[in-house]
């Protein structure tokens, strides 16, 4: 017996949500996971990092002591007051002496013109990075954007409720009316 067509629309319904819940489950693991084993993560935003770290990557960065840090490592930190960008950066450290940093972006032709010193015990120091992702962090950060994410599921969620209270209610007078009358 073939299946009706409302038993395969709401078959293809179910696939489709369990499928979006999958890449919500998935996409919300990558995020939070690290998050709670202490990573700190950032949204590249530019090319300075490109061939290392793409624009739209997210890089995942650990905590570590200052005195830690090496040449070579990538740190994530706010130039100093008056030295241009006024947020994070993600670079290469390409020299320490005396306490003073200097880094470049791997696809930058020179150092980035100022020495720094890390006023923090500690600095996030990148450890690995998730291609693209940094897309979906940055696109979350829009307001409307955000609304509308977690707004059209929950408004999805009520439809389909409402529905399904309906077709309640009107199975329940089919069935009220199909009864026979009892006289009092």
């Amino acid at each position: 017996m073939a299946a009706s067509p409302a038993t395969g629309a709401r078959r293809a319904g179910r696939l489709a949500s369990g499928a979006a819940l999958l890449v919500a489950l998935a996409v919300a693991a990558a995020v939070l996971v690290p998050a709670l084993l202490g990573y700190q993560r950032y949204a590249i935003v530019s090319g300075s990092m490109t061939g290392t770290y793409d624009r739209g990557s997210l890089v995942f960065s650990e905590v570590v002591p200052v005195g830690s840090l090496r040449v070579g490592d990538v740190i994530t930190y706010r130039p100093p007051p008056g030295a241009g960008p006024d947020h994070l950066i993600t670079h290469r450290i390409v020299s320490i002496r005396d306490s003073v940093l200097r880094t470049k972006g791997d696809a930058n032709a020179a150092a980035d013109p100022w020495p720094f010193t890390l006023s923090e015990p500690t600095q996030a120091r990148a450890r690995f990075s998730v291609p693209y992702a940094g897309y979906l962090l940055l696109a979350l950060a829009d307001r409307q954007l955000r609304v509308i994410v977690l707004g059209l599921p929950a408004l999805l969620i009520a439809l389909v409720a409402l529905g399904r209270l309906w077709r309640a209610l009107g199975e329940e007078a089919r069935r009220r009316a199909a009864l026979p009358e009892v006289e009092a």
